[in-house]
């Protein structure tokens, strides 16, 4: 199949190939127009640009669905766990009982930071942003982790996996540990991820962390709604860091500093202030009253997205699991969440949002979720970041399997002045 691009200025047409891929749309290679033609494509943004071939997630904004590697992410959701669902985001394929139990044991066992790892907290405030220390400590990993990395080896790589998606957990810990100054909680072998993680986070010399199964399985469920998502700006960042050989460490770090941007990983820490701002169930309807008319600084947060233009499939989940998670811990009359469902009742019943398809999204609820597991929202992103590892880890393994990589070189539309002389000047 092709496509034939004609223009209205003499330059010869040109065929360029349309390729089709398993679902979505087709996807026409633009390579060959530079060469044939002169010209360039001009897509700022990268909206309507394919920018590689990915196997691992795919989403439907127009039916609001998401899928990891073929399976609808509401099914992994609610029958599979964070390590299963990483496990088939390495491997393309969920895992049997025996692979189940040597990946885990293998996170289990890389675990550990170095302990020289410590002293790089001491040189931050304690009141850094948590996202900052995350960056520096994740591009640290590449001053321990580098001549260890052969990047034609799919042993190393895969190792590399392992150790980012084993450690990840260790220092967003250590980094809330920091920023409270409470000493740091070594990781456990005999504990479940995300139990051990929470554990890193929540215990104390003078008592540790008691296990609650169902705070458990709501945070685990949360990493794994945020595990991949197609090629966003962080992702693209690690792959475009990647397509250069940089040490796979220093390219995480890379997409966690384009995570921490508010418009892309900072929205449910945003939502959850804008609840809290409103403050109570009889101001909801003025507040989106004033959001209709533009009134300046209110902004609906936590409604719509970029991609879903319909009901986004990870957002009822989180629903669900805000329900469990506040009837557990005997919240199920928090003021946050009344405010959060009334909000969610005035909009979806109002032709305003309605008629631009503006549906809560997960970030709506997960910010409450984490409010109620002890999270502070500062530290929202850096579970976002937790969470996102493994798709970053899991989308530069693949870039490096695909014989059409390139080191990532995007042109532009130069709009400077032309060619001009330096005039004579009397500057001394």
């Amino acid at each position: 199949m092709k496509a034939t691009l004609t223009f209205d200025d003499g330059t010869p047409s040109v065929d360029l190939p349309v390729y089709k891929g398993t679902m979505g749309p087709d996807s026409i290679d633009m390579r060959s127009l530079f060469q044939s033609t002169g010209k360039l494509s001009y897509d700022p943004g990268f909206m309507a640009t394919a920018s590689c071939r990915s196997s691992l997630s795919y989403i439907d904004g127009d039916k609001g669905e998401l899928l990891y590697c073929g399976y609808p992410i509401e099914e992994l959701a609610m029958k599979c766990n964070f390590m299963e669902t990483s496990y088939l985001l390495l491997h393309g394929e969920l895992p049997t009982q025996e692979q189940y139990d040597s990946f885990v044991k293998d996170i289990a066992e890389y675990s550990m930071v170095h302990e020289q790892m410590h002293f790089f907290f001491r040189g931050f405030r304690r009141d850094s942003h948590p996202m900052s220390l995350l960056v520096a400590i994740v591009g640290a990993l590449s001053s321990f982790y580098h001549e260890q990395v052969d990047l034609s080896s799919p042993e190393d790589r895969n190792l590399v996996a392992i150790k980012l998606l084993a450690k990840i957990p260790t220092l967003v810990a250590m980094s809330y540990k920091y920023t409270v100054g409470q000493p740091f909680v070594y990781p456990r072998k005999d504990m479940y991820y995300t139990a051990n993680f929470m554990r890193m986070m929540f215990s104390t010399p003078m008592e540790d962390y008691k296990v609650n199964d169902v705070l458990v399985r709501a945070l685990d469920r949360i990493f794994i709604l945020h595990a991949d998502h197609e090629q966003n700006a962080s992702t693209s960042t690690v792959r475009l860091a990647g397509s250069s050989g940089a040490n796979p460490f220093a390219c995480i770090a890379a997409g966690i500093a384009a995570l921490w941007g508010p418009a892309h990983g900072g929205a449910n820490e945003a939502s959850l202030a804008m609840i809290k701002r409103i403050g109570s169930v009889e101001n909801v309807a003025p507040y989106v009253k004033s959001v209709k008319e533009g009134t300046a600084g209110n902004r609906l947060m936590g409604f719509g997205h970029r991609v879903y233009k319909n009901y986004d499939p990870r957002a009822t989940l989180m629903r669900e699991t805000c329900h469990e998670v506040l009837e557990e811990l005997g919240l199920k009359d928090d003021p946050l969440f009344k405010i959060a469902l009334e909000i969610e009742r005035v909009a979806l019943e109002d032709d305003y949002f309605v008629k631009r398809r503006l549906y809560p999204n997960v970030d709506f609820y997960s910010g409450i979720v984490q409010s109620a597991l002890g999270i502070p929202s500062s530290f929202f992103t850096g579970i976002f970041a937790l969470a996102r590892s493994v798709g970053w880890i899991s989308q530069w393994k693949e870039m490096f399997s695909d014989s059409d990589m390139r080191i990532g070189r995007p042109r532009q539309l130069y709009t400077g002045s032309p060619r001009r002389s330096v005039p004579e000047r009397n500057v001394k």
